[in-house]
């Protein structure tokens, strides 16, 4: 399979793949970050043909071997140094992680004249704030579902380590029911709580979309959230891409 860019997100728990054009993705693939090599990814990505990489990583240790994995091709490295479509209006902008900058490229405009919020439910819960310019201005971090339901199976001797699913009731009659409880309707609260903080503090309504591997299952009937878009941070490096790789 043949395409002009390939797409690169590598974060703490998965790295993915997206192949493209220079209009859409055409392709994907992952691996678990902890496999992930230079002959894993050759392994992972024989079928396809590229050119040109945009590389966003969150995993320092991982860069040079996914550089490496690259050799022979044109590639970028997301940061703040590059056009990214959005102003970075932070103290200091290579603290963002590359996945943030490229969630901000994703919506940066699409919205005219509206702020809006991106919450990614990765292995960290994050909200990243794109004011009307468009700039990127700041975020929120919290611990991810998967660090909860993982901490709480390790660190207590009879919780059990849970599926996360929509519990049917709010009060658990089963421990594991009760955890999912927990882990559901506390991450609804806390993403509601903090859009709420996020609001006041702008003083404005910001349109709000929602990205990761949970945002389907906590965005179910959430009036708060505008959509669900499962493919966000990829579409954010393709645009990217068209930028800093002219025709």
């Amino acid at each position: 399979m043949e395409g002009e860019f390939l797409l690169i997100n590598d974060n703490n728990t998965r790295t993915k793949f997206a192949l493209s054009t220079r209009s859409e993705l055409i392709a994907h693939e992952a691996l678990f970050s902890a496999d992930v090599s230079v002959e894993s990814i050759a392994e992972l990505l024989a079928s396809w043909s590229w050119n040109r990489v945009v590389l966003a990583s969150v995993v320092p240790s991982h860069i040079s071997t996914l550089l490496e994995s690259q050799k022979g091709k044109e590639v970028i490295q997301i940061s703040h140094r590059i056009p990214l479509g959005v102003e970075v209006d932070f103290p200091d902008p290579s603290s963002v992680g590359a996945d943030r900058l490229a969630n901000a490229a994703a919506v940066a405009g699409r919205f005219p004249n509206e702020p809006v919020v991106v919450v990614d439910f990765g292995t960290a819960v994050t909200f990243d704030i794109i004011d009307a310019r468009p700039a990127y201005i700041g975020g929120v971090i919290a611990p991810g579902l998967d660090a909860m339901r993982h901490y709480l199976h390790q660190r207590t001797a009879l919780l059990p380590e849970i599926e996360l699913v929509r519990p049917d009731r709010a009060i658990g009659k089963t421990t594991e029911h009760a955890m999912q409880s927990g882990a559901f309707h506390g991450y609804r609260g806390l993403v509601r709580e903090i859009l709420s903080q996020i609001g006041e503090e702008m003083g404005v309504s910001a349109k709000v979309i929602a990205t990761g591997g949970y945002a389907a299952l906590i965005a179910e009937d959430f009036s708060e959230i505008e959509a669900v878009e499962s493919q966000l941070t990829m579409n954010g490096l393709l645009k990217i891409a068209n930028l800093n790789f002219p025709v």
